[in-house]
This record gives C-alpha cells, structure tokens and sequence, in this order.
C-alpha cells in the first residue's frame, strides 16, 4: 500500500487519550456545568484556530520543500505547544475530570494530555527538528542510475519504482534497493535516536512508560496488543500459503541460486521497496496466466482520462451514496500531480484544515489502476473529515486510528470489483468466472494478506526500540529479524550495525503510528461486509452475490449508515460506534477470510499439488548473534 494519509501527524501534537466507556446523556444543568460547557466551547474554538494555523503551516511545507518553509513550521508548532500545555495544566488543576456531565469529563480527559508538548521548549524544538530532518531527506533523496552511475537525479516515485516494477534483472533491483536505504535510511541514524530518547521522555511526563504506551492507548483498549497479536495468528495460515506459491513461483523464474525454496523470499523481487505489497509483479505467478486480468490503465489512456477524471469518479461515488460533494476549495487548493518547479513530499495525504469545510489532498497521481484505489482511499479520508465538521476540535478525528485509514479503503473495495469497473466503462465485464476470480481474488492478496506481516512488524519493531527492550547496537539487525520472523522477508544484501535503514520508509520519518494501517486492513472488511449487507449486494446464501463483487454505488441505505458512523467522530468509543454500524465490538478477521476463502481453498490445493514447502527459516543477511527471537 502506497498511500497513506497524514491525517495532521505530520510534527503535529498527538491529542488521544480516549476514556473506556461512551458517552452517557447527562441530566443536569447546574451552574458548574454550564461554566464548564462555556469554557470548553472557547477552548475549542481556539484549539481549532491553532489546528487551522499548523495544517497550514505544515502543508506549506510539505508542497514546497524549502528550510525557509521548516524553520517557519517548527515556529508554529512550538508556538502553539505552548498553549497545548496551558490548556493541560488549566484542565489538572481543575475538577472538570468529576463533572455530573459525561460530555465534559471525555474532553477533560482528550484535553488534558500534552503530547510532545509536555518537553520543555528546547527539547521541543530539538525533537521536531529531528523528525522534519528525516522527512526532509525522505523527500529529497535522490539516487543513481543502475545503467548510468553518473546520473544520480532518480526520485522514488516515478523512476526507482518504475525499475522496481519492470525490471527483472535481480542484480539491477539489488542496485536500486541499496541505492535507497543507504541513502534515505542510513543518515538518519542520530537523528531517529534523538528521536527516540525525547519521544521516551516526552511520553513520561504524561504518565506512560514509553511512546510504545503512549501509541497504544489510542486504542482505548488495555487488551488491544493481545488483540492484535491474536489477528495476525488468524491471518498467519492464508499468508504462509500466499508466501509459500508466491516463493515456488519465483524461484521457478530467477533459479535456486536467488530464491532458497525454503527461506525468506529476497524483497527486492517483489516489486516494492519495502516488500509490503506484491501485486506489480503479478507477472510472475498469476495463477491462470491464460486469463488477462482487465486492463484498467490501458482503458483510461483510450478514453483520455485526466487526473481530475479519477477524482470526480470519487466525488460522484460518495454523492451516489447521498453524502457530500467536495467543496470548490479542494479543486482550487490541492496539490494533485507532482508540481516542476519545486520539491513536494509526494506520499499521497489527506489534510483538513479545520475551517470552512477547507479539505484538501497532496499527491503526485498518475493515470493507472494503482491510482484508481489511492484516490478514492484519500477521497475517503475527506469525507470523514467533511462528515465530522460539525463536532468540536477536540472531536475532530477518528476514535480508533484504524478507522480513519480503513474508510477509503472500503469504498475502494466495491470500485475496484468488476461490477462497479463495469458501470463506469473501465471493464466489458461485471462478473468473473471462476479462473479470473480466483486471479483477481490472488492479485489483491498480494495488496491486502501481503501487506499484514509488514504492518504488524513496523510497530512491534518500534515498540522494543521505544520499550529499550534493544541496545542501539541491535536497532538495524533487529528490524531485518523481525522482518524475516513474522514475514519470511530479507534484504538482497547483507546489512549490519554500519547499516540503518528503518528510516527508508516514509512513516518511521514522520512519526506516523503504523498500528493503525495493520487494524484498517481489517476493520475495512467488517465495515464493506456491513454496508453490503444494507445495499443488498451480499448473501451468505446466493454465490452472485458475493463480498469480492460487492458494489454499493447509490445505495442510499448504506450511505446512511455510513455517514452517520462518520459523523460521530471521537465523540463515543471505538467498540460503541463500530457495534452500532456492524453489529461487533472487536477487531476481527473473519469479514476479510471470508472474502478470500475461495483464494485459500485453491491455494492449499495447489501447493499441496505442486509439493510447495511452507514456512521459511532464519534470515542469513544479518549477524547470526542479533537478538530475539521475537514471536508473540
């Protein structure tokens, strides 16, 4: 998955700190009540000018990557630190967390807590610096040429991933992934361990152990690690069969000497820079080859598509549903293809800007089907932000990080199924038989079953650094470890303590929690089987109406529930909310097993045929003495 959004955390301060019961309806109107709703709603109100002022600040930066527009963003942000604090320290010393009034205490209780701003102002400043800096060379980074070392002006998107994708000269991948994470991660090295220690003490003047503490309480759920530990167990079974074919198949293409048929799968193979999705290179073991998959890319160049086309097409799905349409300062605002005249981060984020409906997205887009899904996952990210505007700032987000990220997914579900690809002239066809099904079912598994391991280790990876649970001596090996541990994943060259290459991957820089990305991959399943359920587009009970082809464009039922659980925004528990819309109270993989069923059964059936082993051994890249093991 490309495509992450912001979502304000971009060295913004982090403002969680959500209670373990909903809202209940508070019957009293006493004075102290009043005077407490009073002086929330000022509060607020200026909370939501400081946002205003920081967003924009931040996507200054972030469209125009300049020292002047960093130095001016980190002046922002520790200007406002300060009121971040005067607010917390107002609302301790205040009874407010006793009140008669439900409301009132949840937001003594957001509000009370400081984020980074608890750090004095020095350490303050120190610790933005760090993280803008990881960003800054994130974003600059630029490599040389495989076929031309002299040319060293390649930029991630479009040229190393366009290598990535088509090359399959295993020795010119190797190149280009070195190429990248000893330049965009290795440097980094000092910069990620200020990061760390001030992140540690910034996390302990809030009353939490470390930042790993500190991330997880978003969830709001003392249980929820073992929660997540227990997740990714379901999904190991699915994901050792996809590892196991996808391995058989290389190894078929490149030979022994580049794939073991036992060990970790080389990720510069894969056709990502991190190994987190693996459908560009799809080529390799389609599963029916005889059956071309539908050409989306080549149907938009023959109806001339514009990059405007692709998000009109998300504009009018989410108007189909009865919700709202994009406000002309979002056409006017955004940054949607990547501009020439100046350096922009180019990872696709979604950005609300706390007033007059002002939404907008940054990215760099280009016309193929890999967009497609991108633009209406940000699109997503909009519409929570537009549906929730009327909710006070402190209210203004999603009550499970998770969420946020998996409402553009689940629209992106239905666009991307046959029938919807059809009724927007894409595809000839709305239903598949079975041999493309199953190639389809396979190329998303690639996308949605590959990408798990990789987002649960991100942040398992994170909470040993955070816990000290590692010597820094230990902080590169340890990340190729668990890599290989939980994925079966290793570099194509031998990475030791000289090495540092976490930071090659965007949301390590940017202080991004990845936690969220692991659970919206599967929530997004349990929200798409409930609205389809509403559209009257799935049956457990009739195979033409399936959750892989479910579309529910117009449906206005489903529109409706979505746009009230949207609406919502912080203002009510995670569990609350997502019992109302799907009827459950935990995260749980069965929606998304359910969807791949098919794909499991063929796969356990044609590994068992072709004698595929499963399963993978220890990584030989890194020092045999590293660390661990790690299993949960």
């Amino acid at each position: 998955m490309n495509a992450f959004l912001m979502l304000g955390l971009v060295l913004a301060v982090f403002w969680a700190g959500l209670p373990h019961s909903a809202l209940g309806n508070s019957n009293t109107c006493s004075a102290a009540v009043l005077d407490a709703r009073r002086f929330f709603q000022h509060e607020n109100e200026q909370l939501r000018q400081r946002y205003n002022e920081e967003f924009l600040a931040a996507y200054t930066y972030n469209t125009n990557v300049t020292e002047a527009n960093r130095e001016a963003m980190i002046t922002i942000f520790a200007k406002n630190a300060k009121e971040t604090k005067r607010l917390a320290e107002q609302i301790k010393s205040s009874d407010y967390d006793q009140s008669s009034d439900a409301d009132i205490r949840r937001q003594s209780r957001l509000l009370s807590e400081m984020g980074s701003a608890a750090l004095n102002p020095e350490d303050y400043l120190t610790l933005k610096n760090a993280i803008s800096s990881m960003q800054s060379n994130y974003a600059t980074t630029n490599v040389c040429s495989y076929k031309n070392r002299s040319d060293c002006s390649l930029t991630l998107e479009p040229h190393i991933q366009e290598r990535l994708s088509k090359s399959r000269d295993p020795d010119e991948l190797a190149w280009y992934w070195r190429e990248w994470y000893d330049k965009a991660g290795t440097p980094q090295r000092e910069n990620f361990a200020t990061y760390v220690n001030l992140t540690r003490k910034a996390s302990q003047l809030n009353g939490y152990r470390s930042y790993a503490d500190y991330w997880v309480h978003f969830y709001e759920d003392p249980d929820f690690e073992r929660q997540l530990d227990a997740t990714f167990k379901a999904i190991l079974p699915f994901y050792r069969q996809v590892h196991g074919y996808v391995r058989y198949r290389l190894r078929q293409h490149y030979g022994e000497d580049v794939v073991p048929a036992e060990g970790n799968i080389p990720m510069h193979l894969l056709g990502n820079m991190w190994g987190q999705a693996w459908n560009e290179v799809i080529d390799l073991f389609t599963p029916y080859p005889e059956k071309p998959f539908v050409d989306v890319k080549s149907e938009m160049q023959k109806q001339e598509y514009t990059v405007n086309k692709l998000f009109e097409l998300g504009d009018q799905f989410f108007q189909s549903l009865g919700m709202r349409a994009l406000p002309p300062s979002f056409w006017n605002l955004s940054v949607l293809t990547r501009p020439q005249d100046r350096e922009i981060v180019c990872h696709a984020s979604a950005w609300d800007f706390y007033q007059d409906s002002d939404v907008r997205i940054k990215m760099c887009t280009e016309l193929d089907t890999h967009y497609l899904y991108v633009v209406h996952h940000e699109l997503g990210h909009i519409q929570y932000y537009l549906q929730y505007e009327q909710q006070p700032a402190v209210y203004r987000g999603a009550p499970n990080p998770g969420f946020h990220e998996a409402v553009g997914d689940v629209i992106a579900l239905s666009v991307m199924s046959a029938k919807h690809l059809k009724s927007i002239g894409l595809t000839g066809s709305g239903r598949l038989d079975e041999k493309s099904r199953i190639n389809e079912l396979f190329k998303q598994a690639l996308t949605k079953i590959a990408f798990l391991p990789f987002g649960y280790t991100m942040d398992k990876y994170r909470y040993a650094v955070f816990r000290n649970e590692l010597d820094e001596s230990q902080w590169n090996c340890a990340f190729w470890q668990m890599r290989s541990e939980f994925g079966g994943i290793e570099p194509p060259i031998n990475r030791s303590d000289k090495n540092f290459d976490p930071p090659a991957k965007y949301h390590i820089d940017a202080d991004v929690e990845y936690l969220r990305y692991f659970a919206a991959h599967i929530f997004q399943f349990q929200f798409h089987k409930a609205l389809c359920q509403l559209a009257g587009q799935y049956s457990s009970t009739d195979n033409r109406l399936t959750l892989d082809n479910c579309d529910i464009f117009g449906s206005k039922d489903a529109g409706k529930a979505l746009s009230k659980f949207l609406s919502l925004g912080n203002s009510i528990h995670w569990k609350d909310a997502l019992q109302e819309f799907t009827g459950e109270t935990e995260m749980n993989p069965s929606a998304l097993l359910e969807y791949f069923e098919p794909l499991y059964q063929w796969l356990k059936q044609e590994n068992s045929r072709l004698g595929v082993p499963l399963g993978w051994g220890e990584t030989n890249k890194i020092p045999s003495d590293c660390c661990g093991p790690f299993s949960t």
